[in-house]
């Protein structure tokens, strides 16, 4: 009786561990995705300087 409780209580402890660990990578992921689509997209919102911008050059 006490192998199996402890066995028990071994295995939901791995069980917690391995989600724990999942969770942080999964968090650890979103943080880089989110870096990176922040890094992408600053030079988009970068604001253009007077005058630029405001014809289109139909020639070009």
């Amino acid at each position: 009786m006490d192998t199996d409780l402890a066995s028990s209580l071994m295995v939901a402890r791995t069980a917690q561990t391995q989600q724990s660990v999942q969770l942080a990578v999964f968090k650890k992921s979103h943080d880089m995705q989110t870096q990176l689509l922040d890094m992408l997209l600053q030079p988009a919102q970068a604001t253009l300087p007077p005058g630029q911008g405001t014809q289109v050059d139909k020639t070009a």
